[in-house]
């Protein structure tokens, strides 16, 4: 099977996989209402031979990296199995998660084992005050005590996304900075996208990157290359500090021009765009084994219809109601 290619010449080695929708945090800027189910049950979510499935076939047309996401992934209790299920292809060398991370503590240790290669933490402040205002839960302390857990399961570097925001953290680059002067921690500034649900927050606290970025650049921190299955953060290093610290910037000229990264959702929906008008279900083609080549055949011919770019600058946020299926 050929690498998966759109018409632009993109080649998509990294698949983002939701594992599930349901998530224990009520983030502010994501599900501030918390969790509530849209016609669906926990059982309608991608089952373990189906996400052995979608997963083979993205391996056999050149994905390289896989990351599970949510909702909060780690809700799944057979997630430990999930990973290892993908830790099968041989072919995908890297395996990450996202994570609101409390359960990291208890589980991370048993995560490393199945096969997990890299995390992500969303942590949005330093102050634990201010974190239980914007997730909803009193978890800072725990939150913490999972990273210094990965760290002692053997991750040599822990990746930290917080939501960029005006009047909430967008002042407190030294405090974070201070954070990873010792540890290595990638922290990613994420810029707040606008939703469907999401737009008075949008304009109350949306502030560009660039802001973070030129702080950064004027104290001699400097941007590295890109490898080709990474994500689309723009990293930057300091040789005084042992962390590094990445931008996401949707809004940025020809962001899009580096897309490497599909999405399937826990129905089985492919999403060539985060905020793109619909999916594309892949579900009838995941029960069974012999239907690999009509399943990479579907998601090949799909990508035709992948647009250039989003459309975020227009406010144009397609289906996308709100953040939860960002995965970081």
């Amino acid at each position: 099977m050929p690498q998966f290619t759109d018409a632009y010449a993109r080649s998509f080695y990294y698949l983002r996989l939701s594992v599930t929708d349901v998530c224990n945090f009520r983030c502010t800027y994501c599900l501030p209402n918390g969790y509530k189910p849209s016609g669906t049950h926990n059982k309608s979510f991608l089952s373990l031979d189906e996400i052995r499935r979608v997963t083979r076939a993205f391996a056999a047309a050149g994905t390289e990296k896989v990351r599970l996401t949510g909702g909060e992934p780690s809700m799944r209790r057979d997630f430990t199995d999930i990973i290892a299920a993908v830790r099968e292809n041989d072919a995908i060398r890297q395996i990450a998660m996202t994570t609101n991370g409390y359960r990291m503590a208890r589980d991370v240790r048993a995560w490393r084992a199945a096969g997990l290669t890299h995390i992500n933490v969303s942590v949005d402040s330093l102050d634990a005050r201010q974190f239980h205002a914007i997730t909803g839960q009193d978890k800072f302390a725990e939150v913490m005590a999972g990273i210094d857990a990965a760290f002692d399961a053997g991750f040599e570097k822990v990746k930290v996304n917080s939501v960029l925001m005006r009047d909430v953290n967008s002042h407190s680059l030294s405090t974070f900075l201070e954070w990873l002067r010792l540890r290595p921690i990638q922290l990613r500034f994420i810029e707040l996208m606008e939703t469907g649900e999401g737009s008075d927050l949008f304009h109350r606290h949306h502030i560009s990157g660039e802001v973070i970025r030129d702080q950064l650049i004027m104290q001699g921190w400097q941007r590295q290359p890109r490898g080709r299955s990474d994500g689309p953060a723009q990293v930057f290093r300091h040789p005084d500090y042992q962390g590094e610290v990445g931008l996401i910037m949707p809004y940025e000229k020809d962001f899009c021009a580096s897309c490497n990264r599909l999405r399937v959702s826990a129905m089985g929906k492919l999403h060539l765009c985060l905020f793109g008008d619909g999916g594309v279900s892949l579900r009838d083609l995941l029960a069974s084994d012999d239907q690999q080549a009509e399943l990479q055949a579907r998601i090949a011919h799909s990508l035709g219809q992948k647009k250039q770019t989003h459309f975020l600058h227009q406010g144009n946020t397609g289906i996308t109601q709100n953040l939860s299926f960002i995965g970081g």
